[in-house]
């Protein structure tokens, strides 16, 4: 009798732990659409201040609220994308009138002039410099062929974006419905905390998101005046692309910096003024330290310290961990998500956050 109980208890185990397994095989492999629904949601609650606005000042009915609401979300994401159209062609053109051979000589003469100084001057790094052959093995076509391929991903680019938009209206016009439905299908002593979960997690994210709004268009600023000041052409234009950027945690930065450098090679690759496109990059190096520094010492601990109540040890695990499960996108929404979650956990739990 002991020996069937013990067998029956292997076995439901064994089927708990199966179970739990295909669970998380099926998300991983559903991934894609849990992104989607994330953002989804995301830019239904940063929308919701909008369509509320539209209801209770223009008695908009919730259907005409809910259209209204997606079609300034479309008119934003035009005007964004239509800022680049300009900075697009140009860097294609320059990439299309690229001379590989003639790239790789002015570089080559380029190192050969500084090693000349460094030699005469008996400094070290002539024996570097002088054994830099790394150029011989770089095919610079590669570039255009980046291009072509960052083409050729529109496509897919332009579903996904259709997606979220068709999601992204279902949850602005029929939230409230879904929160309820959500609710009545849930146990009678989780029910009693789930709608005060989500207005929790609805003020915190509001926070967050104005935050990253803030951070956002404060870096915009930063990055033209700096822009400016070196003189790079289409400067707020790539300003605001790299302050864009920031919102992808830890990488963004590094992004925005090597786009930055391109953009600005780009300019001078196929010329005789490498020296200036060097000296450019430089000062963009310089400049862009400045930025990362107010950034990261007055701007984000000002704008954050209300808005996400998390250990620094432990959002950079909970984004490194969505990264790794989602990529890109995870590296956006682990920090919304987390603290969705985190609001939820500590409802239930009874303990303080």
């Amino acid at each position: 009798m002991k020996l069937d109980q013990l067998t029956k208890s292997i076995l439901k185990s064994i089927l708990s732990l199966l179970g739990i397994g295909a669970f998380l095989f099926f998300l991983i492999k559903i991934n894609v659409v849990i992104v989607y629904i994330a953002i989804s949601m995301v830019l239904a609650l940063m929308l919701s201040p909008f369509t509320s606005l539209l209801k209770s000042k223009l008695k908009f009915n919730n259907l005409f609220a809910s259209i209204t609401s997606l079609f300034f979300l479309l008119i934003i994401m035009i005007v964004v994308i239509g800022a680049f159209i300009p900075l697009i062609i140009e860097q294609s053109k320059n990439l299309s009138l690229l001379n590989n051979s003639q790239l790789k000589s002015n570089i080559e003469n380029l190192i050969i002039n500084v090693s000349e100084y460094f030699s005469s001057n008996n400094l070290t790094i002539y024996d570097f410099l002088s054994e830099f052959t790394v150029l011989s093995d770089i095919d610079f076509a590669f570039i255009p062929k980046l291009l072509n391929y960052i083409i050729s991903e529109v496509g897919s680019i332009g579903i996904g974006l259709l997606s979220i938009l068709f999601i992204t209206f279902f949850f602005i016009k029929d939230g409230d419905l879904i929160l309820n439905k959500i609710n009545n299908l849930l146990p009678q002593q989780i029910k009693n905390n789930f709608l005060d979960s989500v207005s929790k997690i609805k003020v915190l994210l509001s926070r967050y998101f104005i935050g990253i709004s803030v951070q956002i268009f404060s870096l915009f600023v930063l990055y033209s005046i700096m822009l400016s000041i070196i003189g790079i052409k289409n400067a707020l234009v790539i300003a605001f692309l790299c302050a864009l950027l920031n919102i992808i945690p830890y990488i963004g930065p590094l992004i925005s910096i090597v786009l930055m450098a391109i953009l600005t090679m780009t300019n001078y690759i196929d010329s005789m003024l490498i020296k200036e496109m060097l000296s450019k990059v430089g000062y963009i190096f310089i400049g862009f330290s400045i930025v990362q520094l107010i950034d990261n010492f007055l701007i984000q601990p000002y704008i954050f310290s209300k808005s996400v109540k998390s250990h620094p040890l432990e959002v950079f695990i909970v984004i490194i961990s969505s990264g790794i499960l989602f990529g890109i996108i995870g590296l956006i929404i682990a920090i919304p998500l987390y603290t969705a979650l985190k609001v939820i956990y500590f409802s239930y739990s009874g303990k303080e956050a």
